[in-house]
């Protein structure tokens, strides 16, 4: 198991994480948490290399991708960086990549029920304006799990905030800092139930913010 307990704060700047060659050719991951060694719940950042790709398969409670670099394609299309999939239950593909693409992958973390499919390009439906300049998109809710992109330009305040059942943040570009520390692009942050922090952004950052998600 890697990074399983949910009751402590994890941060991993994967942009200093060695690649490892997953049983696929030509695609590589570094994993952030991980139930077993192929199967269950995990969650990691996945490089294919150009004309890499996977047999058709589906994933037991669900598979949960946002794309960082490049164009990641399966049979529904293509799908350049930004965009945000929910592949739920009973949905088959075999995913690749002519030209090579970066993934965050969440793999077997569905709520009961959740059986919605997306794609969403981010780029091309709007955004809502929040405060200060801070521009929000809601991704995803079901029960008590939000999924969202932030952008946190650097003029912004912090927030101070609490998370009664946890919230990870994946940087997509730029840099945060806490009472913690600070966090540039391709830090993964998971924050167990009841934490509060008052990010601000060092740089004008976007953020891909999971909540509600944990065991309290």
């Amino acid at each position: 198991m890697l990074n399983m307990d949910f009751s402590v704060m994890v941060t991993l700047n994967t942009t200093l994480m060695d690649w490892v060659a997953s049983p696929k050719p030509g695609v590589w991951r570094k994993p952030l948490a991980r139930e077993e060694a192929e199967r269950g719940h995990a969650t990691s950042i996945v490089r294919y290399e150009p004309g890499a790709s996977f047999h058709a398969h589906n994933h037991p409670l669900g598979e949960e991708i946002l794309v960082l670099e490049g164009t990641f394609s399966d049979a529904t299309g293509d799908f350049h960086a930004g965009t945000y999939f929910r592949n739920p239950l009973g949905f088959e593909h075999a995913p690749f990549s002519r030209e090579g693409c970066v993934i965050l992958v969440k793999l077997h973390q569905f709520q009961p029920g959740d059986n919605k499919r997306l794609a969403i390009e981010t780029d091309k439906v709007p955004w809502q304006e929040i405060q200060d300049g801070i521009r929000y998109l809601l991704l995803h809710e079901f029960g008590t799990e939000r999924v969202a992109l932030v952008a946190l330009p650097a003029s912004a305040p912090g927030i101070a905030h609490e998370h009664p059942l946890g919230e990870e943040i994946y940087v997509v570009k730029g840099e945060i800092r806490d009472e913690n520390g600070s966090y540039p692009a391709g830090t993964w942050l998971r924050r167990p139930a009841g934490s509060r922090h008052c990010p601000v952004a060092v740089q004008d950052a976007l953020l891909w913010v999971k909540s509600g998600h944990l065991p309290a």
